[in-house]
């Protein structure tokens, strides 16, 4: 955010009196403007033993498939918008059970809350979708699926063999690889993965295969 939505006036970030992090502040009006995480919801759609997937004709993730899910609007329920989403995605009815799934997307500043439900009557492409499918477990194309929260909520409900366990929680970060080369030949000595918690593992590491030394430097 660079501009008050109110006034007009330039933003910058400082912390609030009587608060305890940085905001988007109006240099001008004074405005406090509060972001907070956005809510994406979903829908696991159940028929005779087969869930209902959609593959994406828009961007992110063009032509993968996903659960029925966006994001929630104003003046809707948390279900309510899981079965809008359905509707408009897979031109399907659902009659919504339970809430068994809530994914913090963290980088992303989203939740993403995945309910059960069974089909009503028949399914059909919405706008923005390429292609509906019934699939059975072992027919589910896994390595095409366009999200990793959607990919955890299919292997909780799949777990879960139709019982009501409860909410499955889970948390998702992005990584960083870090990539250190030689610094005469450039060749590869290793890498380092990193997550927004700060830990890091080791993924390979070797001796250059030029100049038979481990100097190197990241980059």
């Amino acid at each position: 955010m660079k501009y008050c939505s109110s006034c007009g006036g330039n933003i910058s970030r400082r912390t609030p009196e009587d608060d305890n992090r940085e905001r988007a502040i109006c240099d001008d009006c004074g405005t406090v403007h509060y972001q907070n995480p956005l809510i994406v919801v979903g829908c696991i759609v159940e028929s005779e033993g087969k869930v209902l997937l959609c593959k994406r004709s828009i961007e992110p993730r063009y032509g993968y498939w996903t659960i029925p899910a966006g994001f929630m609007e104003l003046g809707e329920t948390l279900a309510g918008g899981a079965a809008r989403e359905t509707l408009e995605e897979a031109c399907a009815t659902v009659d919504i059970s339970h809430q068994f799934a809530s994914v913090d997307v963290i980088d992303a500043g989203q939740v993403h809350i995945f309910f059960c439900g069974k089909l009503v009557g028949g399914f059909g492409v919405g706008e923005e979708s390429l292609d509906t499918q019934l699939f059975s477990e072992d027919e589910i194309p896994w390595d095409d699926l366009a999200f990793h929260s959607g990919k955890f909520a299919l292997e909780k409900y799949f777990e879960d063999r139709g019982e009501n366990n409860g909410v499955h929680f889970h948390e998702l970060r992005r990584s960083k690889t870090v990539v250190f080369r030689c610094l005469f030949c450039r060749c590869l000595l290793g890498k380092l993965q990193t997550t927004g918690q700060r830990r890091r593992r080791q993924v390979t590491t070797k001796q250059c295969s030029v100049l038979k030394h481990d100097r190197g430097c990241a980059g």
